[in-house]
């Protein structure tokens, strides 16, 4: 009978620590992902942040609408800023990769900000996002976000029953 020979320690602690390190690496890629999304959609550059997307993302807005594919989210977010339009900023707090599977799931706070990034807070929340790795890059397949609090002109919004 053969006697299987026991793998060293180092070798399995080598080995979880790879795929630690790789773990880690996707979340900071996919930090970096949402980071240069917000930039694209506070500079009104919609086929920027359209790239983060796959064809058939799913958003569910802050206050219930739903939005199916790529075009649909492109239409929704093509305008011109301005000092009325709001410029969504999204910022994660959350971010877990699967070691199993090309998938992450990222969660954090979500912002309306009248005229741009840093301008002030219309409407905000928290949001899910479901990633899927695809030929090497991150791109977010499905989104939900709940509004939470308004000041001004969004508290008169209707949120769906």
């Amino acid at each position: 009978m053969k006697m299987l020979r026991p793998i060293p320690l180092c070798l399995i602690i080598l080995f979880l620590e790879t795929v630690h390190a790789g773990l880690l690496e996707d979340a900071d890629a996919i930090r970096q992902a949402r980071l240069e999304q917000n930039v694209a959609m506070a500079e009104g550059d919609v086929e920027r942040a359209a790239q983060f997307w796959t064809e058939d993302i799913t958003l569910r807005r802050g206050l219930g609408s739903s939005v199916m594919g790529k075009e649909a989210y492109r239409a929704l977010i093509k305008t011109t800023p301005n000092e009325k339009s709001l410029i969504y900023v999204r910022e994660p707090d959350f971010i877990e990769v699967s070691p199993d599977w090309p998938l992450a799931y990222e969660s954090g706070t979500w912002s309306g900000r009248r005229g741009g990034a840093e301008g002030p807070v219309g409407i905000s929340g928290r949001y899910a996002a479901q990633w899927v790795k695809r030929e090497g890059s991150w791109l977010i397949r499905s989104e939900v976000f709940v509004a939470l609090t308004c000041s001004e002109t969004p508290c008169v919004w209707s949120a769906l029953p």
